[in-house]
């Protein structure tokens, strides 16, 4: 059985309610469907309703960027697991990268974020990835091992099939840098090892595991390429319909 190939894109704190709606079109009259692939968005809180309504029906579907664990009380500011449910959305990123470290949260917050994602039929999609500073002292695996077993902690095997993870070297993460198509299959290889210590041969081989940090449509064909890379988390290039489309066309 293959691997599912997915093809996200994450829109930060960009887009209003108009904004959102007109991307939104411009992607659903332009993506050439392959049946083997998923397609999802992730819009901010306030137009996720809003675009999984116009999404409704097509081969886009919608996540959250962000939620908090509780699934309600008093927790100011936050959206639980049950709003973004609510909202229509099936996806939620988990533990990317400008949350772990503009906002502090730890591998346990991931895990509970996970484990509240599992509870209420959402689908995570876990994020992780190095510093440049751990990458240039040899850190890559421990890292990516800590982070993974933190966020996986308590899980079981049949958890899997309902997860994927990201693997978003933070040096590449707006910086207009990238991995080459080597260094992140290096690292995709390592998390499948990871898993496989955790899960097994079995969970290890079907996770998907996707790249993320400055995809553009100009290094796409050579990171998709990858035995291991099994579709990506775009940022910036996600904001326009032309140039996702040209990626998620590829």
């Amino acid at each position: 059985m293959k691997r599912r190939q997915i093809f996200a894109g994450n829109w930060k704190m960009f887009k209003t309610f108009e904004e959102a709606g007109a991307l939104v079109k411009g992607l659903l009259g332009g993506i050439e469907v392959k049946p083997e692939r998923e397609y999802v968005i992730f819009p901010p809180a306030t137009v996720l309703s809003r675009v999984s309504e116009i999404c409704g029906g097509s081969m886009i579907k919608t996540g959250a960027q962000n939620m908090y664990y509780e699934k309600q009380g008093a927790f100011t500011g936050e959206i639980s697991p049950l709003m973004v449910k609510d909202s229509g959305a099936s996806f939620i990123l988990i533990g990317h990268s400008e949350r772990r470290h503009i906002f502090n949260e730890s591998d346990a917050d991931v895990n509970l974020k996970i484990k509240a994602a599992l509870e209420n039929g959402l689908e995570p999609m876990v994020c992780v990835g190095e510093l440049l500073e751990e990458r240039e002292n040899g850190e890559t695996g421990s890292i990516l091992e800590r982070q993974i077993r933190g966020a996986l902690e308590g899980l079981k095997t049949e958890d899997m099939v309902k997860i994927s993870i990201a693997y978003e070297p933070v040096w590449a993460i707006g910086t207009g840098k990238v991995a080459t198509p080597e260094i992140a299959e290096e690292a995709h290889v390592i998390i499948r090892e990871v898993i496989n210590s955790l899960f097994g041969g079995g969970a290890a081989e079907m996770i998907p595991v996707l790249y993320g940090g400055s995809v553009k449509p100009d290094n796409i064909s050579g990171l998709y390429s990858m035995d291991n890379i099994d579709g990506v988390l775009v940022g910036g290039a996600s904001l326009e319909s032309d140039s996702f489309l040209k990626i998620v066309n590829v």
